[in-house]
């Protein structure tokens, strides 16, 4: 494919992320008429159309687009880091050692800056771990250290939320359902996702050979023995700011990435990052106004409708892997 159609693609995937994102605006449990719904985004209209756009329908559709592109930059920073396309936040525990961090962090009684801290030193362990397990063996291997490591968060987070207080309780379980109710501060889970994709440019041709092996990255002058923590510390932070926002929420890591390759038919990262942010975004986007809309007034945990759409989608991979 030429490196035009490649931006045409990339500008048609940033015009479907901004109609999900209005999409998201639009839809809802409350029954407001998209008329009432543009009127009241833009300032006017009813006090109660406003309140509910403005208030509650905004930071969540901009945190949905923001957690969603955080998650597929993360992806894609783990997929060159592990050379596997199948590498994933959630797959590979990252975001079950980010959610001991953080509860950790809220049980300790941390503000918000130190939750922050102990969600990434969480991430860090968990990756540094599988990473430590998965090397020098092949997918399958590496898969299988996520699992087990996965599994052992699982267990961690189990004893975490024995301990905790009642009141504290049932919005652990909600958060780590994957809400995106928790996101308080959707303008900076923003600027952070902006922050990642602006990384992830800048060393996108360093994610091209360090893609293509460590034989490939000595030959062209990179060194990955300092590429691969750089890279790693990264796709850790920012999948703990991501978690921090709405819980573990799986498997966007793993589709938006894809999605974009199968599209773009290239693996520049140069091209992928951008078109993951926009994809995953939207993906997410898509998966809250289902959450929101599917049972209302009741709304759905957003973490388990991903887990619907990604979870098929990954033994597929899997399976065209194997063959």
């Amino acid at each position: 494919m030429t490196r035009p159609s490649q931006i045409w693609i990339l500008i048609l995937l940033a015009l479907l992320a901004l109609a999900c994102l209005l999409g998201s605006l639009l839809a809802g449990s409350a029954q407001l008429s998209p008329a009432r719904a543009l009127a009241a985004l833009g300032g006017g209209g009813d006090e109660l159309a406003v309140t509910i756009v403005r208030t509650i329908r905004l930071p969540r559709a901009i945190s949905a687009f923001a957690v969603g592109s955080l998650l597929a930059l993360a992806g894609v920073l783990l997929q060159a880091l592990f050379r596997n396309p199948l590498a994933d936040p959630f797959v590979l525990g990252v975001s079950g050692g980010a959610s001991i961090g953080a509860l950790a962090g809220m049980l300790a009684g941390y503000s918000l800056g130190g939750v922050e801290w102990t969600a990434t030193g969480g991430a860090l362990a968990i990756g540094a771990s599988v990473y430590f397990m998965g090397s020098g063996g092949d997918s399958a291997r590496l898969l299988l250290s996520g699992v087990v490591l996965a599994g052992a968060c699982g267990a961690v987070i189990s004893v975490l939320l024995a301990i905790a207080d009642n009141g504290q309780l049932r919005g652990m379980v909600f958060w780590l359902a994957g809400d995106l109710g928790w996101a308080q501060q959707p303008w900076l889970d923003l600027g952070a996702a902006g922050a990642g994709l602006l990384a992830a440019l800048a060393g996108g041709r360093a994610l091209n050979v360090l893609a293509a092996g460590e034989l490939r990255s000595a030959v062209l002058g990179l060194d990955a023995r300092v590429a691969r923590p750089v890279v790693f510390v990264i796709a850790a932070a920012l999948t703990s700011i991501a978690v921090l926002a709405a819980g573990p929420v799986g498997f966007v890591g793993l589709v938006a990435p894809h999605l974009v390759r199968l599209a773009l038919r290239t693996s520049d990262h140069r091209l992928v990052a951008p078109g993951a942010a926009l994809c995953g975004g939207a993906l997410l986007c898509l998966a809250d106004v289902t959450s929101r809309t599917v049972a209302a007034p009741r709304q759905l945990p957003v973490g388990a409708i991903t887990a619907l759409i990604g979870a098929p989608v990954f033994l597929l991979l899997l399976r065209r892997r194997a063959r």
